[in-house]
């Protein structure tokens, strides 16, 4: 049975009931079955992203065998799934283990403070439905609650909006009641959402423009994954699933990593399918012909084409300028051209926030995240008993996720068998040569980079962008590394150095401004 020891103390508390919050507490029943949870949950819903977004045509861009759970086989034909399979997926799995009655939901989590008096988390929630506070407590926090704010995605503010007539709205927003048949649909961006919105809505759209200032890369492939089928006919269900999912990531790495070696070669062959699915007429210099390097941004994924049929049937089109402001009935462009428009999608990305923009405090020090590094991808510099959930810009998020939970696992194991209460990565050099978190160039990634900690040149303060290496690191490196410092209960978490470079002062004034 659990230890549970009241209804406000945990032995871990888990923030988010999507995708990756789910899973760790599947790995949390197996692996640790003797320890209490509980799941604070700020919506009604289990799902997370795949519950919130509900924009037309919403589906992954990552395939089902690797962005489902290793556990739990996807059996649907379509790899590339819609929005709301993906949802009844995590729900399945939530139902089917138990993990449900876990949830409290409505629980908004402010923040979290650590105590080494006590040996654990003291995390403070809104409950939406009284509007009070709420503080439980937990010896371990597991943060799975995305990489963005739920509140709103992020829109620029561009001239004139307020004179448009007709509708505005972030696909974050998207209210399943608006009647976008036989309008004219703007569309501005050129990312995943947008490339999953304009051939859905030109379906009964009297016409949908994707508006862009730059192009992406697009990368096709079937929604279906014939082998995988196949397979399933012939093999045992857990079997062909595996496989699946190894041959999936064995190619993604080769991918990625032919696109690093050789990023002109990789983009000759990408732009060559989008002239060969557009033909020799078409301006793919223009439209489709990036500035940048294959995955120094994310690639979109067309699933059977999907985007360029919109295009060649004449349903959808591509303007590539930029925006001179919005006029009552449409869109004005520095080039002197303008779109008309009923209904403008501002598909502009979303807006980060580490760990959901929680407060932390260790010992009454307030956390300023950006003087934090980032330990093995999961854990960050000073915060005991504290992992993140981050998935891969580069594969499916559940690989990492997965990873994630089982660590965690392992070092709360390990924990009961020393004695020790609290694990804490410690960094002792204030030189530690650092980067940015991440390496993208998307602009919605790089005006929110201040709010994130640093990693570093050299391992384990190195974020690794590569499962193969991460499996063998987080799975069967040693725990006690030198870096990882483990107390007894009654002792003081010890206190990391922060970082210090130009880059970091900077961000750090930048974030106390926000």
């Amino acid at each position: 049975m659990p230890s549970e020891t009241s209804n406000d103390h945990f032995d871990v508390l888990i923030v988010g009931a999507g995708l990756s919050g789910i899973g760790a507490a599947y790995h949390l029943q197996q692996k640790c079955p003797g320890k209490s949870y509980a799941i604070l949950e700020g919506r009604d819903a289990i799902g997370g992203t795949w519950d919130l977004f509900r924009y037309p045509g919403i589906r992954s861009d990552s395939d089902m065998h690797t962005l489902g759970y290793a556990f739990k086989p996807w059996r649907q034909a379509k790899a590339i799934a819609d929005g709301p399979s993906i949802r009844s997926y995590v729900r399945e799995t939530a139902e089917e283990n138990g993990i449900s009655e876990h949830i409290r939901f409505g629980q908004d989590v402010k923040s979290a403070k650590w105590s080494s008096e006590t040996s654990s988390w003291h995390v403070t929630s809104l409950d939406k439905a009284s509007g009070e506070e709420k503080t439980v407590t937990g010896q371990y926090l597991l943060m799975c609650s995305g990489y963005y704010s739920y509140d709103a995605g992020y829109t620029p503010d561009f001239d004139g909006m307020d004179d448009f007539k007709g509708l505005i709205i972030h696909p974050q927003k998207w209210d399943e009641s608006i009647d976008y048949a036989n309008k004219k649909v703007v569309v501005i961006g050129s990312g995943a959402t947008a490339v999953t919105l304009v051939p859905e809505m030109a379906k009964t759209a009297a016409h949908v423009t994707m508006l862009q200032r730059s192009p992406t890369y697009m990368a096709t492939r079937p929604a279906t994954d014939a082998l995988a089928n196949n397979m399933r006919k012939f093999l045992p269900e857990r079997l062909a699933y595996s496989l699946t999912r190894w041959k999936n990531v064995l190619f993604t790495m080769y991918f990625y990593n032919l696109t690093q070696k050789h990023p002109e070669k990789t983009k000759e062959q990408l732009i060559g399918i989008v002239r060969e699915q557009l033909g020799p007429d078409y301006d793919v210099e223009k439209h489709f012909t990036p500035a940048y390097n294959p995955w120094e941004q994310r690639l979109c994924l067309v699933p059977d084409n999907d985007l360029f049929e919109a295009i060649k049937d004449g349903s959808a089109s591509v303007v590539t300028d930029h925006i001179e402001r919005f006029d009552e009935n449409g869109i004005q462009l520095k080039s002197g051209e303008r779109i008309d428009a009923d209904i403008v999608v501002t598909a502009t990305g979303l807006d980060l926030k580490f760990l959901g923009g929680v407060e932390l405090e260790v010992d009454g020090r307030k956390i300023v995240p950006n003087e934090l590094l980032n330990y093995k991808g999961l854990m960050f510099s000073g915060l005991p008993n504290l992992a993140g959930v981050f998935g891969y810009t580069n594969a499916s998020w559940t690989l990492k996720a997965d990873l994630t939970s089982e660590f965690m696992c392992r070092l709360i194991n390990h924990m009961d068998r020393t004695g020790d209460v609290a694990a804490t990565p410690h960094n002792d050099d204030p030189n530690v040569e650092t980067e940015d978190w991440l390496s993208f160039s998307s602009g919605y990634v790089q005006r929110t980079l201040h709010r994130f900690p640093k990693q570093a040149s050299n391992k384990p303060w190195k974020l690794n962008q590569n499962y193969a290496v991460d499996l063998m690191t987080l799975r069967f490196s040693k725990l006690d590394d030198g870096v990882m410092r483990f107390t007894k209960a009654g002792e003081q978490v010890p206190v990391s150095v922060a970082p210090v470079d130009a880059s970091t002062q900077a961000s750090a004034q930048e974030l106390a401004a926000e």
